[in-house]
């Protein structure tokens, strides 16, 4: 059986999609796999920090079109690194900072939407 190479996305459609979810949802996760089967340590570590305070937190898998998310990303972040939280559309950061909020004890508030 062959399976076709993967063609992605085009950048505009990813950099659309990116705007569109971003506006739509409070808490969004972009992140390498599923929030059933994350294939990266630092995406299932973000999902599961995550996980603790928010059941509604949106995911999106960019391992389709990696590159091109990369680069929509960036226009929002600053950053080319997978996962990446954000807020209220506003970057919060990876895993790393994640981890470093729950121990400061500010994750929970972080995460909250008013």
């Amino acid at each position: 059986m062959d399976f076709p190479p993967n063609t992605g996305y085009d950048q505009e459609e990813v950099n659309e999609f990116v705007d569109e979810t971003l506006e739509e949802h409070d808490v969004v996760l972009f992140m390498k796999g599923t929030a059933l089967m994350p294939q990266c340590g630092y995406s299932r570590r973000a999902l599961g920090l995550i996980g603790q305070y928010r059941d509604d937190v949106e995911t999106v898998d960019v391992l389709e079109s990696l590159d091109e998310y990369r680069v929509a990303l960036e226009r929002h972040s600053g950053w080319e690194t997978i996962p990446q939280t954000f807020v209220d559309g506003e970057f919060v950061g990876g895993s790393d900072i994640l981890a470093e909020l729950e121990e400061r004890g500010e994750l929970e508030a972080t995460l909250s939407v008013e």
